[in-house]
């Protein structure tokens, strides 16, 4: 017989309604917050001289590079999917290393790829906004993805800008909103993925109205992802905030997410997944899975959740699992987690069925 083995740790806290506007403001706050360890003074202060002088000079040699500069136009209108093409493949192939600057202005792309492996170390600076244009004809019918990165080492994505999917010309169409189409796994694109990436850290941004996920990570290794923003409509059809897959060593810290899916996702072949200071909701909760569909062995390990708010949420914290599947989820920690308004606070279900017909009974 196959089943799916848990090793589970929960530590929930659910709090009156004044307890909790208190804590969730707490949370807010960490978005701006950075929490250390702090050693002795005179080994703080020559810490952070010393990283001050090293990160003075790696600005100093590095080149930057502005979509502007390559004819990119921020006009409303036209597509400046080649101008970012033409800098991405300027700044990897350098052997210097390079900041790609996106201005403070709203430039449109179409789905793109920007693949390494790059010969030095890139930064990606998003001042402005980047928008996909509202036409789903745009993408071909296997593709789901819109900016997409691939195979590219010690790269950064900051900036305090913008990423707009524009999803609601998507939503309208996807088989849960419109029942009489047939779902399939060829659906609406992700807004954001990165794709077998070493030494990633994605921060301060903000991902909103995406056409499915907001991001996904897949096939990753060391990865931070903080400070980010990721917002779509409550009833937003597959609209998971932050997606891990086949990912291991990654911290998703002080971000705030309110989606029409689970807030963070956690699928097979994840491990080493940590995630603090993180708002949940509207949305589905934070979900291991689902895991084992068609058969499928799936695994996933040591994950360590410390520091949640979840608000107005369908689930709290939540693993799911299709039957007939096998291989498991162990040593999955949730603590320090503070609830309100949640429909199903914790949850195990080993019977998940997200499709149109019911599923088959298998063991």
């Amino acid at each position: 017989m196959k089943k799916v083995f848990f090793v589970i740790i929960f530590t929930i806290l659910v709090s009156s309604p004044s307890c909790f506007a208190n804590e969730y403001q707490k949370l807010q706050n960490l978005k701006n917050v950075e929490i250390l360890r702090r050693p002795k003074t005179s080994t703080v202060n020559n810490r952070k001289l010393t990283k001050g002088r090293i990160n003075s000079a790696r600005e100093a040699s590095m080149q930057t590079v502005n979509v502007d500069d390559f004819g990119a136009k921020a006009d409303g209108r036209t597509d400046d999917s080649q101008a970012f093409k033409k800098a991405w493949s300027k700044a990897c192939s350098s052997s210097q290393q390079s900041r790609i600057l996106i201005p403070n202005k709203t430039y449109y792309i179409n789905p793109i790829n920007f693949t390494g492996p790059c010969k030095s170390a890139i930064k990606l600076e998003i001042r402005g906004t980047i928008e996909a244009f509202p036409d789903t004809s745009l993408y071909e019918k296997s593709q789901r993805r819109w900016i997409f990165f691939e195979k590219v080492r010690n790269f950064e994505v900051y900036g305090g800008g913008t990423i707009n999917g524009n999803g609601q010309v998507w939503w309208k169409i996807s088989c849960k909103v419109k029942k009489t189409k047939p779902c399939n796994d060829k659906g609406a694109p992700t807004a954001l993925t990165f794709y077998n990436c070493t030494n990633l850290r994605v921060t301060n941004l903000r991902i909103k109205n995406p056409q499915q996920m907001h991001m996904n990570f897949q096939s990753c290794e060391n990865v931070e992802a903080s400070k980010l923003t990721l917002t779509a409509p409550e009833k937003s059809p597959n609209t998971d905030g932050i997606h891990v897959t086949k990912t291991r060593n990654i911290n998703i810290t002080n971000s705030v997410i309110k989606t029409g899916d689970d807030c963070i996702s956690i699928v097979d072949g994840s491990r080493k997944v940590h995630a603090t200071g993180i708002v949940c909701g509207p949305g589905h909760g934070i979900s291991i899975g689902s895991l084992g569909k068609n058969g499928a062995m799936d695994h996933v390990s040591n994950v360590f959740v410390n520091g949640a708010t979840i608000s107005g949420t369908t689930n709290g914290v939540r693993i799911k699992t299709w039957q007939g599947g096998s291989g498991y989820a162990k040593n999955i920690v949730f603590e320090n987690v503070l609830m309100h308004n949640v429909t199903n606070p914790i949850i195990i279900d080993q019977n998940y069925c997200d499709q149109d017909k019911p599923c088959q009974h298998q063991v």
